[in-house]
């Protein structure tokens, strides 16, 4: 039976891509395949999600429409080297893998392929990802909104030129590490003051999710948000005045150089 959706790699990003097209209906479970290399990853995604799963990366190739690259950078040539000759001119060629362009999937399967550049992030993991894409010229509109469709499942979707596509792990696919961090900071001191420790995860992480939310839906910058908050002469101002003192923007931006820096590097 023909495949609509095809996964070459099933490892959690991909997993994750799964349930969400699952749980909003975009396809059957009949109408995926999922390839992998351990016995183990194939039974769990299988006992899972019902999905038909093999260890045979060509029957991917042959069977799917849109075909899901979920393969570490350094495995796209030696994986498209074994499938190019099984995909078909009507297959979608989707990768996931920072710093694999268009360029390089074209390169590796040595003809003209439709192929979308993406980079996702963990909180896909619960539905509230960031996806970002870019796809090469051989893809119209319908093809392209097949895509989206799939990414939206899994949260929020745009679509950029392939010249930012580089910068994009240090804002959405990097990010979520940072802001793990900061609330894990947040904690500890909260639990300076003598919060508990349980307590202080979930008023950090709420008091981050609520912010998000307040930029996503209010129509302000976080510029005018951080000024509503900060009374004259108060407590958040003279915290915002510390941040400022020790650098954190600063750091904020160093980090997210050196993210793009190794994505252009791979």
């Amino acid at each position: 039976m023909e495949k609509k959706i095809g996964f070459i790699g099933c490892g959690k990003m991909a997993q994750a891509i799964i349930g969400g097209i699952l749980k909003n209906g975009l396809v059957s479970h009949h109408e995926m395949i999922s390839s992998a290399r351990t016995k183990e990853t194939l039974h769990k995604v299988e006992e899972k999600y019902a999905i038909h799963t093999t260890h045979s990366n060509k029957e991917v190739a042959r069977s799917a429409e849109v075909i899901f690259l979920a393969v570490p950078p350094n495995d796209h040539k030696e994986v498209i080297d074994e499938i190019k000759g099984e995909v078909n001119e009507h297959s979608i060629i989707v990768t996931i893998a920072a710093g694999i362009t268009l360029h390089d999937i074209e390169k590796y399967f040595e003809r003209n392929v439709m192929a979308v550049r993406t980079m996702p992030n963990t909180p896909s993991l619960v539905g509230e990802g960031m996806s970002v894409l870019s796809s090469n010229q051989y893809i119209n509109e319908e093809k392209l909104s097949k895509v989206i469709r799939i990414f939206s499942a899994i949260g929020k979707v745009e679509v950029v030129d392939e010249s930012l596509m580089d910068g994009i792990p240090a804002i959405s696919g990097s990010s979520p590490a940072y802001v793990f961090l900061f609330i894990e900071a947040l904690a500890d001191g909260a639990v300076k003051d003598g919060i508990p420790r349980d307590t202080a995860y979930k008023l950090g992480a709420q008091a981050v999710l609520g912010a998000a939310k307040m930029v996503l839906e209010s129509g302000k910058n976080p510029g005018m948000l951080k000024d509503e908050v900060c009374t004259p002469g108060g407590a958040t101002i003279d915290a915002v005045s510390k941040l400022e003192e020790t650098g954190f923007r600063s750091s904020v931006l160093t980090a997210m150089k050196a993210c793009s820096e190794k994505v252009r590097s791979l």
